[in-house]
């Protein structure tokens, strides 16, 4: 643990309670693409599958539930709560979510650091989560107009890779050139779909205006 993990960690959990608030308060969940939350609760579930199996600390078993469950009620809250659902942008929210899952798997399938199950699933999730905002990003693009809490989200969870990105350098130099190199390559993909958003977003910031984005 070091302080860019921690700060990561913190900013991945805060974008996960700005969302469940955003949704739970205003029982809207307009502008929220439900693909892109589907993706993240395969991710968590694919990457945690340790959890009954490998106790390293209580604060990361903590941490593996509390992502798995509020993913899994995001999904829920979208597909289920009966007000919820009804504000759902289903024509706006049309990318193809399964295929960013093939596409991963076969990657996993491919580039692996050892071919076990657990070793698969762990790649699976890394490199699905590099591309997982992407339904989002379309949605905001098409709507154009995002709402305070909806863009929060999203900048936190861009800014939540950026810290892992420093996390990874961190670790390289501090414990002996310690590196996956699956993570580096997907964390920094991901990190770049999120440039043209942080673009908008500090000009938002910077004027005072609400965030709109290009279509």
């Amino acid at each position: 643990m070091n302080v860019f993990r921690f700060l990561g960690d913190m900013t991945h959990l805060f974008s996960v309670l700005v969302l469940l608030l955003k949704i739970y308060a205003t029982k809207s969940c307009s502008g929220v693409s439900r693909k892109t939350q589907e993706l993240y609760m395969v991710v968590f579930v694919a990457r945690y599958l340790d959890l009954f199996t490998d106790y390293i600390s209580l604060y990361n078993s903590v941490m593996k539930v509390v992502f798995i469950t509020s993913s899994a009620a995001i999904v829920w809250y979208m597909r289920r709560h009966p007000q919820v659902r009804r504000t759902y942008d289903k024509d706006q929210d049309t990318f193809r979510h399964v295929v960013l899952v093939v596409a991963a798997l076969v990657l996993a399938l491919l580039f692996n650091e050892r071919f076990t199950f657990r070793e698969i699933c762990w790649a699976f999730s890394i490199y699905l989560e590099a591309v997982a905002i992407l339904p989002q990003l379309v949605l905001l693009q098409r709507s154009r107009n995002v709402d305070n809490l909806t863009g929060q989200y999203v900048f936190f969870l861009g800014a939540y890779r950026a810290f892992y990105i420093l996390n990874w350098i961190y670790r390289y130099f501090t414990e002996g050139h310690h590196s996956r190199w699956i993570s580096w390559i997907a964390g920094l993909v991901q990190t770049a779909l999120y440039a043209d958003f942080f673009y908008y977003y500090f000009l938002s910031w910077k004027n005072n205006v609400k965030l709109e984005l290009p279509a």
